[in-house]
């Protein structure tokens, strides 16, 4: 059984991501993408435009000085231009670390990511990790 174009496009995204290649990443977004981090930290928010978006990738390698990994689980296709994947997040900032599930829900047209919504298990988890001051002496 082949996989879904939009899956591929996904997992294609993935390994971009882990080999920290945003030239990549870029290709595969329209430029007016969204990409929606849940909760209540500096990261959280609407990035719009794929300047933005590359920004905040850039940030979350720079925040957890490269320790940060995504684990892909699964992707799932509906055929209709939408993917949900399933991940664990893994990385540490300063002396906190964190080991997370994740999902992301993509919105895909024309072959490329116009809208990413991210959710966590655990987002008073999630709102801690990426709220500590990383820069603090422990």
């Amino acid at each position: 059984m082949s996989e879904h174009p939009d899956c591929a496009l996904i997992r294609r995204g993935y390994e971009a991501f882990g080999k920290g290649d945003l030239e990549a990443l870029g290709a595969m977004m329209t430029a007016d993408v969204i990409h929606h981090m849940p909760g209540h930290n500096p990261l959280s928010g609407h990035h719009k435009g794929r300047e933005a978006v590359l920004g905040l990738y850039r940030r979350l390698a720079e925040e957890t000085n490269g320790t940060l990994r995504l684990h892909l689980e699964s992707v799932l296709a509906d055929g209709r231009g939408h993917v949900m994947s399933f991940h664990t997040a893994c990385g540490d900032r300063g002396d906190r670390g964190i080991e997370i599930r994740e999902g992301l829900f993509f919105t895909i047209v024309g072959h490329k990511i116009t809208d990413i919504d991210g959710c966590t298990e655990d987002i008073d988890e999630s709102d801690a990790f990426w709220s500590a001051r990383s820069d603090l002496p422990s």
